[in-house]
């Protein structure tokens, strides 16, 4: 049998990670569309790597259950890399709430219960997550530990209580970090690890969706005024990704990791702060 790296979202970011830590192993690309994860497939091949590609809805929990089955019908798993999501600019808040918040914790409990022990699991967030104004502690925790089938009932994500995409993403991305805290606990149990990471804007395909859309001047002068002056690139992410999920990382567990060349920093203390 062999040890098996799921990659849910092989974009950019993906890729470059499966790149970093797949030497060896099996890798699952599951991608909604199935002509993306066989681009994807024929990259990582050309390569090297031992590949195998589905789909995913990652908004249907059925769904996620056949991508586990798929996964640990060749092995055991013992990497996922989840780097799938929707941005302000592609999705309704419907939509990002269902991806985004609920697809994840969906994601964390499937994937939970199969990981390998010595495992590790990576999420890759957002620093838009980091720039929600601070929720209450009953939100937090409702966030983190609510059912999964239940969090969309949560009286804070109605219609009513999030009205714009911007503000439903940068809920679901706070509610990432949250749940990782929590499942990483649960991950524990098995003997694995589970950490986040939080990216600013980095240079992949939906990175230019958001540049050339309704908040590009926004995002633009953002890049501008940050302490970095410049977007990040997939594989400075891959970089961090392989230090959470390999030996070195052995220590860190439950954690989020901001990487976003200073822009929060920025917002709070600098340039772009609210005047």
């Amino acid at each position: 049998m062999d040890n098996v790296i799921v990659v849910i979202g092989p974009g950019s970011i993906g890729q470059a990670i499966a790149r970093r830590v797949s030497a060896g192993k099996h890798v699952v690309l599951a991608d909604l569309r199935q002509d993306n994860a066989d681009q994807a497939g024929e990259v990582l091949r050309n390569a090297g790597f031992e590949v195998t590609t589905t789909t995913v809805d990652i908004s249907e929990r059925a769904s996620i259950h056949q991508l586990v089955t798929t996964a640990t019908d060749l092995g055991e798993v013992t990497g996922v890399i989840h780097a799938a999501g929707v941005s302000p600019s592609q999705a309704p808040v419907e939509a990002i709430l269902a991806v985004d918040l609920y697809g994840t914790a969906v994601l964390l409990e499937e994937l939970g219960d199969v990981i390998a022990p010595t495992g590790s699991g990576v999420v890759i967030a957002s620093q838009s997550g980091h720039r929600l104004p601070a929720l209450t502690a009953e939100q937090d925790e409702a966030l983190a530990t609510t059912p999964a089938d239940e969090l969309l009932d949560l009286p804070m994500l109605q219609p009513d209580q999030v009205t714009d995409t911007l503000h439903a993403y940068q809920l679901a991305k706070r509610a990432n970090v949250l749940r990782v805290m929590a499942e990483a606990v649960r991950w524990a149990e098995r003997g694995a690890r589970l950490n986040a990471i939080s990216p600013g804007i980095i240079i992949t395909p939906l990175a230019r969706d958001e540049l050339t859309g309704p908040r590009g001047e926004s995002y633009r002068n953002m890049l501008l005024k940050s302490p970095a002056g410049r977007a990040g690139t997939p594989d400075e992410v891959a970089t961090v990704a392989a230090l959470l999920m390999g030996p070195d990382g052995a220590f860190i567990t439950g954690s989020d990791i901001l990487m976003d060349g200073g822009v929060t920093a920025a917002y709070r203390f600098g340039a772009l702060a609210p005047s």
